[in-house]
Parts: structure tokens; C-alpha cells; sequence
């Protein structure tokens, strides 16, 4: 029986609350970076097929904003946070104050990178933090890379070792907005978990995986 197989959707439930957790934790941190109320919650959390990963963030070809990290310690693994363009554009506007800014233009601006590559910080680092508080695992990441670029380019780098051993990825459904504003347009994107092949058995067992 392989992991994807053992993976319940109380295993699910269980990713999902440390997801919250972690989000409650980067919500405050962005609130206090913003000057705002940011509520940031995780509506679903899922195990999907390569194929469907692709799909979720609008084909292979789609041009993204990627985040990407290493994990390391006593599980490691590749981590990704996908935002649309448009999106990732409307929350740097936000907080650099600047609605002129915009992903696509060359050259992008230095104060517009160094914010995404403070949020990735932000958004890793309490996702990260929560995980190894439910696990009592030592997980550390490196410094978030940041890229433009065609999905499929940003993500490969972290398949090439988890094809050997799955063909399933853990997507962890993110929703960022500023709190207490009636329509106000939430920022939606997607964690991509990829551990490692030796760090599955490390990571399912400490969820009660045998």
C-alpha cells in the first residue's frame, strides 16, 4: 500500500488545522506589516495528482509568482506558494501603496520583489512552524527564492524526487483579506508541500501513519 493510499481525510483535517494554525500565526505578522486587519485562513487542504496540481494553478504554461524554499531538519523536502499574477499584483499594491506596480513590467521594482520575498518569509515560516510544533519534528526553512515564471518551470525542481516515490502532491488552499471589510476581494493561493522520499515515512508517521 503506497502513502497516497494510507492518506485519510482525517490525516487531511489534521494538515488543515496546522494550516490554520500557521495562518492565524502569518496573519498577525502581516496585520503588523500592513497597518491593517489581515484574516488569512486555510479552506482546504488535499492530496492531489501532478496533473491536478497543474490544473489548480492554470496549466503548466501559466505565467505565476512562485515562492519557493527548501525544508530541511528532520524531515526536508521542496516547499512552493503559487499566486496568479493578478493576485500576487493586488497585494503588493497594498503594501507597498503603489497601484502602478505590477509583476510584468521590466524592470519590476526592488521595493515590490523585497515585499513578496517578505511575505514568503511571513507565510513559510509560520506554515513551517506550526508543522513542526504538531509533529515535534525539527523543520527549518532555507530563504524563500521568489520567480516569475511559466508554473510548470517553477515546479519542477521539487518533482524531479518526488516522482520516485509518489505522483501526488499535499495542496494546502490558502485565503488572505483584510478583516472586517464587506466585499472585500481576497487574495487566494496555493502551498505545495513536496517532501522528499525519505521524509514521507517521517512526516506520515508523526500524523499517525503507520
Amino acid at each position: 500500500m503506497t502513502f497516497n493510499q494510507k492518506i485519510t481525510s482525517l490525516h487531511l483535517d489534521v494538515l488543515k488545522e496546522i494550516g490554520n494554525i500557521g495562518a492565524a500565526h502569518a496573519a498577525t505578522a502581516l496585520s503588523s506589516l500592513l497597518g491593517k486587519k489581515i484574516d488569512m485562513r486555510v479552506p482546504k487542504v488535499e492530496m492531489v495528482s501532478f496533473n491536478d496540481m497543474m490544473e489548480l494553478a492554470g496549466g503548466a504554461e501559466n505565467v505565476v509568482v512562485g515562492i519557493y524554499l527548501r525544508i530541511e531538519g528532520d524531515a526536508e523536502g521542496s516547499m512552493f506558494f503559487i499566486l496568479p499574477i493578478e493576485q500576487a499584483n493586488r497585494f503588493i499594491q497594498n503594501l507597498i501603496h503603489d497601484e502602478t506596480f505590477n509583476f510584468t513590467d521590466r524592470p519590476v521594482s526592488e521595493l515590490g520583489l523585497s515585499a513578496m520575498q517578505e511575505m514568503g518569509n511571513i507565510l513559510s515560516g509560520s506554515y513551517l512552524s506550526a508543522l513542526s510544533d504538531f509533529t515535534n519534528l525539527k523543520i527549518y526553512p532555507t530563504v524563500p527564492g521568489l520567480s516569475v515564471d511559466m508554473f510548470g518551470a517553477i515546479i519542477s525542481i521539487g518533482l524531479i524526487e518526488l516522482s520516485h516515490v509518489s505522483d501526488n502532491v499535499i495542496v494546502i488552499n490558502t485565503s488572505i483579506f483584510e478583516d472586517g471589510i464587506e466585499d472585500c476581494q481576497e487574495v487566494r493561493g496555493h502551498f505545495f508541500l513536496l517532501p522528499d522520499p525519505e521524509s514521507f515515512d517521517a512526516i506520515f508517521k508523526a500524523l499517525g501513519v503507520s
